[in-house]
């Protein structure tokens, strides 16, 4: 679980406040990795984890505005798009250039964690 004192250093690493669902999420369950049905899988990174992967991904560089806090498992990162003052979730394939390949999944965590197990990643 974090601390309100990484929940800062994370906020500050992106400049934009967590939306409230995914700093709750952080401060009490802090992680997960879940299957839903057969095929779809759910990892959401540790809070000590995040500003790393973000660094080694080069994505402020390539998705400027994004924070990469999860994925599928495979190829695709789950990242929140803050842009424009935003907090969609969004997928990105690992090789992705720029924000043309964001795939839309959810206007928040909540709404994310309660469509995924019925309906899987959203691929169009």
């Amino acid at each position: 679980m974090a601390s309100e004192g990484e929940m800062q250093a994370l906020e500050n690493y992106v400049g934009a406040r967590l939306p409230d669902d995914y700093r709750d999420f952080l401060l009490t369950q802090g992680s997960m990795r879940e299957i839903f049905g057969e095929v779809t899988v759910l990892e959401l990174f540790p809070v000590d984890q995040i500003i790393r992967i973000n660094d080694a991904g080069e994505i402020r560089s390539r998705f400027p505005g994004a924070l990469v806090i999860g994925g599928d498992g495979s190829r695709e990162m789950l990242a929140y798009d803050f842009r424009d003052g935003g907090s969609n979730l969004v997928l990105l394939d690992i090789s992705a250039e720029d924000w043309s390949a964001a795939l839309f999944q959810a206007s928040s965590l909540t709404a994310l964690l309660k469509n995924l197990p019925t309906r899987g990643w959203l691929f169009e």
